[in-house]
C-alpha cells in the first residue's frame, strides 16, 4: 500500500513538473527579447506586458526559485546556486548637482530604437529625453534584456497621442553617443539636449508643445495613484526659474496641470520651481516658452501604470491644444 501511495505521488509529482515546463515553454514562446520589439508587441497589445507577470508568477517558477534559488528563466541562476558566483558590479552613473531631479542611482537601462517609424513632416508635439537611461521597474524583464525606461514612456505618449490625431515625434538622438563623442561627462546632459532642441525648433514652425520626459527618484507612495481601480504613475512639472522668461513656461505648465486635476484628481504631484545656486533653474526652458519638463512616475512604478498615465496625459495634451 505504501509503495503504491509513492508511486501515485511519484506520478503526480512528473505531470506536475512536466505540466508546469510545458505551460512556461509556450509562454515564453510568446516573450521577446529585446526592448524594441517588446515595445512594437506592447503597441500592437496593451495587455502584452501580462504574459511576463504569468510567467514570472507560474507556481511552478515560485517553487523552483523558493525550493533551489534557481530561476529557470535566467540560466546564471544556475551557476549562482554551486559556485561562488560575484556579479559584475556596475560603476555608477554621476549625478550632476545642475540635474537635480535627476535619479540619483545607476541608470543601467539601454538606448531604445524607434519600434515604429512614421513620416511625420509638421509636428505638433515634440518629446525628448534629457536622460535617456533613466529606467523603470524591471523586476519582471531583465532576465529577458528588457529595460523599461523614458524613452519607452516617449514612444508611448507618441503613438497615444498620434492616434488622437496630433501629430507627434519623439527624439531618437543618442543623447549618450552625442556626450562620448565630445568627451562630456553625464553633467552635461542637458548642454546636450538643448543642440537637439535647437534642430528641431529650424526644422519644425509649428511646434505647440515641446516635453522633457524624465522619470522621479522618489519611492512609489509618492508616484503611484489608484483611480477607479486603476493604477497610475504620477506626474510632476519642473519648471526653472533662472530662466528669465520662465513665466511663459510656467503658463503652459499651469494649463496643463490644472486640465490634469479636472480630469484625473491627484494624478498631478503639482508644479515644481527650482532655483538656487545647487540647482540647474533652466533646464532649456530657455529656449522656446512652450517647453515643459514632466517626471512621469518614478523608478519604482512599472510599464502598466506608464502606459495608463501615458494615455491620461494624451488626453490632457488633446484638450490643452484644443483651447
Amino acid at each position: 500500500m505504501k509503495k503504491k501511495i509513492i508511486k501515485i505521488l511519484s506520478i503526480s509529482l512528473l505531470i506536475f513538473v512536466l505540466g508546469g515546463i510545458l505551460y512556461t515553454s509556450l509562454i515564453k514562446i510568446s516573450l521577446t527579447n529585446s526592448n524594441e520589439e517588446f515595445l512594437r508587441m506592447l503597441l500592437n497589445d496593451s495587455s502584452y506586458y501580462k504574459l511576463y507577470n504569468k510567467n514570472y508568477n507560474n507556481i511552478f517558477n515560485k517553487i523552483i526559485r523558493y525550493t533551489t534559488n534557481i530561476d529557470i528563466r535566467n540560466p546564471v541562476s544556475l551557476i549562482k546556486s554551486n559556485i561562488n558566483y560575484k556579479k559584475k558590479i556596475t560603476a555608477p552613473v554621476m549625478y550632476s548637482m545642475e540635474s537635480d531631479t535627476d535619479i540619483k542611482v545607476n541608470n543601467d537601462s539601454k538606448y531604445i530604437e524607434d519600434p515604429i517609424k512614421k513620416d511625420i513632416t509638421d509636428p505638433y508635439v515634440y518629446i525628448y529625453n534629457t536622460h535617456q537611461l533613466e529606467s523603470y521597474n524591471k523586476k519582471v524583464y531583465e532576465d529577458y534584456d528588457i529595460t523599461p525606461n523614458v524613452m519607452m514612456a516617449s514612444y508611448i505618449l507618441r503613438e497615444n497621442l498620434n492616434n488622437k490625431n496630433i501629430p507627434t515625434i519623439v527624439e531618437t538622438g543618442n543623447i549618450t553617443d552625442f556626450l562620448n563623442s565630445h568627451n562630456w561627462d553625464y553633467s552635461y546632459s542637458y548642454l546636450a539636449s538643448s543642440y537637439f532642441i535647437k534642430d528641431a525648433l529650424k526644422k519644425y514652425h509649428n511646434l505647440k508643445l515641446i516635453i522633457d520626459l524624465h522619470r522621479d527618484s522618489v519611492s512609489k507612495k509618492y508616484t503611484t495613484i489608484d483611480i477607479n481601480g486603476k493604477k497610475y504613475a504620477k506626474v510632476l512639472f519642473v519648471i526653472g526659474l533662472k530662466n528669465k522668461n520662465y513665466q511663459n513656461n510656467l503658463e503652459v505648465a499651469n494649463k496643463l496641470n490644472n486640465i490634469i486635476n479636472k480630469k484625473y484628481p491627484n494624478l498631478s504631484r503639482g508644479i515644481m520651481k527650482k532655483e538656487g545656486p545647487s540647482v540647474n533653474g533652466i533646464y532649456n526652458q530657455n529656449l522656446n516658452n512652450n517647453i515643459v519638463l514632466i517626471e512621469l512616475g518614478g523608478v519604482e512604478n512599472n510599464i502598466e501604470e506608464i502606459m495608463n498615465t501615458s494615455i491620461a496625459l494624451s488626453e490632457v495634451i488633446k484638450e490643452y491644444m484644443e483651447e
